[in-house]
């Protein structure tokens, strides 16, 4: 081990978790430095988060206001200027600090742009630069992949970051993958007016959720939104159609018969891969195709070595990123053992209407053999249903034999708010009769869980 470092700690990658670990280790008074190789503040901020969440509040608000004929209000001449909702992406990614250096150097932390590989255990050469560390926390994030699709032709596959950077909506939409980032595009294009197709592997939407979240959404996009819903589809190539360069064909099998679509935009919402190209085996850091191998408090298999965030691979969102990269600074500072616990997390899906979820799904129990009871209300047994005119959604909460909670999916409006509360009591093991004694406001959608609740502890 070398005598004389260069820093206390060095920080691969500057996203959620790079810079939620860098500031807890200023923090601590120790030498930081981050190393980038992309743009600052990592795919949070610069690609999808941020940005989308900006214009997929447009497109609802857009889409809500279409609705609100029925209440009174005059849409007949309704319209959007669309490079307008762009410039308040950029406004909105601005304010958050998108690409920005700022926090990191007003933390006094070394900020270094360049492609970071390990050249041994406690040295990284970034282009002709060689930095030593005590310690390192890697949190390089992940990378959108193609889902061994081929485009053929001189086809052109879109990125979801890319789709939503587009200088207009497209006349047609073709969605590979119908998970949330698929949900949320194909949510999105719709309600902007784009003809959608939404193709799926799977034998349902949002595969991850219990069965009945991705029947209700795939039953809500046919017959409310106009998606076409193609479930059962794997979707193998994508060619452009020489005569008529402006469109393009997407080749899918499904059924046992290969069959085609043709549409003007292709995008690959086919999910991520840890970026790993580090030369970890020179840092003797162990790997997989699937992420950096690491133990409950997040550390490698070297001792000096953490990581966090989606370069270890599992469930991917900021809020977790952040989670694990205070978690490993604090495990590197030594003074105590944290281990992770990832009791409460949401996962969210922001299409119309919003579906969320915490804790364990039915699904979950039935595959871990714990045995559940459930409570399902639909919408329409509060208020806010008949005064929003909206039915299609449920709350589904679960508990074990002891009453204590488990989990909760949430299929509303604004699902996002409703299931906070239930977040909170899974992640402090609150019991079910605790959750239902807790009063709530009657004409909200909070009430569903209010009732569920109460059903549930009878």
């Amino acid at each position: 081990m070398r005598k004389k470092f260069d820093f206390d700690v060095i920080v691969l990658g500057s996203g959620v978790a790079g810079t939620a670990a860098a500031l807890s280790c200023a923090s601590a008074k120790q030498k930081v430095a981050v190393v980038e190789c992309g743009k600052w503040g990592g795919s949070s901020l610069n690609s999808y988060d941020v940005p989308s969440r900006a214009l997929f509040e447009f497109s609802h608000l857009y889409s809500s206001a279409k609705r609100g004929s029925r209440f009174g209000l005059s849409v007949s001449s309704l319209r959007y200027n669309y490079p307008t909702a762009q410039n308040w992406r950029s406004l909105a990614m601005k304010r958050a600090g998108a690409n920005s250096k700022k926090l990191l150097e007003d933390a006094k932390i070394t900020c270094v742009s360049g492609y970071a590989a390990f050249l041994s255990p406690y040295e990284i050469a970034v282009g002709d630069n060689i930095l030593a560390a005590q310690k390192f926390i890697i949190s390089t994030g992940a990378s959108p992949t193609s889902g061994d699709i081929s485009c053929l032709s001189s086809a052109s596959c879109l990125t979801p970051a890319e789709a939503l950077r587009l200088p207009r909506p497209p006349k047609s939409v073709f969605i590979v993958g119908g998970g949330s980032t698929g949900c949320e595009l194909a949510s999105y294009f719709s309600e902007l007016g784009s003809e959608v197709v939404l193709g799926e592997l799977a034998g349902r939407l949002l595969p991850r959720e219990d069965e009945e979240v991705g029947q209700l959404l795939s039953r809500h996009f046919e017959s409310v939104s106009r998606i076409k819903v193609l479930a059962q589809s794997r979707v193998v190539a994508v060619e452009r159609i020489p005569k008529s360069p402006s469109l393009q064909k997407v080749i899918f099998l499904r059924g046992g018969q290969e069959k085609s679509v043709t549409t003007n935009a292709v995008v690959l919402a086919t999910g991520s891969a840890p970026s790993l190209n580090l030369s970890l085996e020179n840092a003797g850091v162990a790997y997989e195709k699937s992420g950096i191998k690491v133990d409950e408090m997040l550390r490698t298999t070297m001792k000096h070595i953490f990581a966090a965030g989606d370069c270890i691979g599992g469930e991917s969102s900021s809020e977790r990123a952040a989670y694990e990269g205070a978690l490993a600074a604090a495990n590197l500072a030594g003074r105590q053992k944290n281990y992770r616990n990832y009791e409460g997390f949401i996962r969210l899906t922001d299409t119309f209407p919003s579906v969320a979820t915490t804790g364990l799904t039915e699904d979950d129990c039935v595959r871990k053999g714990i045995k559940c009871k459930k409570a399902v209300l639909p919408l329409s047994a509060v208020s806010a249903s008949n005064i929003s005119d909206f039915r299609s959604g449920f709350v589904k909460l679960l508990s074990d034999s002891k009453d204590k909670l488990l989990g909760a999916t949430v299929v509303c409006p604004s699902a996002e708010l409703v299931i906070q509360e239930v977040a909170v009591a899974v992640r402090h093991r609150f019991t079910v009769t605790q959750l239902a004694s807790t009063p709530h406001i009657s004409s909200s959608w909070s009430e569903l869980v209010h009732l569920a609740a109460k059903k549930l502890a009878k």
